[in-house]
């Protein structure tokens, strides 16, 4: 057991408040951070702190992959931590995103290694040969994009902005309200000719305004409306806009999770959350962003089945019922994501040995104790137990939080 240093991420859409705060440094950063990531991406893996010395994760781990991850973890995922935990802190908008299944990533990155692109390229759309399913879970309130709403119900939004240009539209979709006609209408609307988008996107944002400006009661859609209108500032003449009235508009609630499989579309809005992830960094774009957008290869990689039921909450894990473990329950192998809430009634929390093991607290402090070692995590700060470790126990003296990632 050791603590771990995470890797700050700078980019325009972070926070200069959010992760600082969380980890006791002072406010505003001196850039916007929009994640802390805690793991071993080759990209920027975390740092393990040895007495007075730091070493890499991810050279610990290739020294010594039997005792870090454990024979079950090396079966299933080979010499590599197969998850990557995260702080992400959205200030702006993400990009409009989806992320390809295995069998996609394994044949997209072959493809671009054969084509010679660099693998630091901006152009380039598969860093390496993983999937990227994902759970985010709410520390503040938490906005995002997510899915392909019921096409009916995209039929009575559309509806209700009373944009005579968008009958056409309509139609498309009124016509065949599915996995289909949301295909075609999203491919319409994002391969739209700059001099469309110019004429059809204008007509749009007045409609948001007018409908944003008459009986409250009449308003069903208001929140969709005035993140169509936020965009629509942000990233004048993106087509990412008008594909963004497709998708559900989902809040999040603190401890509240959402898990994206591949080939959702999708985009966080605002907020500060916990997120674990397969350990890869694909992603493809398909607007809202000035980086590289790729929409032939988007189109390949996207589910257009509507996306229902998508939030998650945490259940008591086996055997603690009214315990302070909580699980988020997903299919996917490379990761499971715990939180625990100790209380005075509930101080201690005993996680076993299935390591490998990331901790990460976010409120209050805790002690872990791990065999002979103890180590004190507050606020902000995170500890690695490899597989080799003893089973580890958390305890608080007053209300604390900590939400710990290992192997599915």
């Amino acid at each position: 057991m050791h603590p771990l240093q995470g890797a700050i991420r700078t980019y325009a859409w972070g926070s200069r408040t959010a992760i600082a705060e969380l980890c006791g440094r002072p406010v505003p950063s001196n850039h916007p951070e929009a994640e802390l990531w805690l793991g071993a991406h080759p990209a920027n893996p975390s740092r393990l702190l040895i007495g007075d010395s730091e070493v890499s994760l991810l050279a610990a781990i290739t020294q010594d992959p039997v005792g870090h991850l454990g024979t079950r973890a090396r079966a299933g995922f080979g010499d590599r931590l197969p998850f990557l935990l995260k702080l992400l802190a959205a200030d702006e908008p993400l990009s409009l995103q989806a992320h390809p299944s295995a069998a996609q990533a394994k044949e997209g990155f072959a493809r671009e290694e054969a084509a010679g692109i660099p693998r630091d390229s901006p152009v380039r759309n598969y860093r390496d040969d993983s999937h990227k399913p994902e759970l985010v879970v709410a520390l503040t309130r938490f906005e995002v994009l997510a899915g392909f709403r019921d096409p009916r119900r995209t039929v009575e939004l559309l509806r209700a902005l009373d944009v005579p240009a968008l009958e056409h539209y309509i139609a498309l979709l009124e016509g065949q309200p599915d996995s289909s006609g949301l295909r075609a209408l999203f491919t319409t609307w994002i391969t739209l000719p700059p001099p469309a988008l110019g004429t059809l996107l204008p007509q749009i944002l007045d409609g948001c305004v007018r409908y944003l400006s008459g009986p409250a009661e009449a308003r069903e859609f208001a929140g969709e409306v005035q993140t169509v209108l936020g965009l629509g500032e942000s990233y004048p003449g993106d087509a990412g806009v008008l594909a963004s009235m497709l998708l559900n508009r989902i809040t999040l609630e603190p401890g509240e999770g959402l898990y994206l499989a591949a080939g959702n579309l999708h985009a966080y809005l605002h907020g500060l959350g916990v997120e674990v992830m397969a350990n890869s960094d694909n992603v493809l774009r398909g607007g809202l962003t000035p980086k590289h957008v790729d929409v032939p290869e988007l189109l390949r990689v996207l589910d257009f089945e509507p996306l229902t039921g998508p939030v998650r909450t945490a259940t008591a894990a086996e055997g603690s019922a009214g315990g302070p473990v909580h699980l988020y329950d997903t299919p996917a192998p490379e990761f499971s994501l715990s939180r625990i809430e100790l209380t005075a009634d509930t101080p201690a929390a005993e996680l076993g040995s299935a390591g490998p093991r990331i901790l990460l607290c976010t409120s209050g402090s805790v002690t872990l104790r791990c065999g002979d070692d103890t180590l004190v995590l507050a606020r902000g700060e995170s500890a690695w137990i490899a597989a080799s470790d003893p089973p580890v126990t958390v305890t608080a003296e007053t209300a604390a939080q900590v939400f710990g990632a290992t192997v599915g």
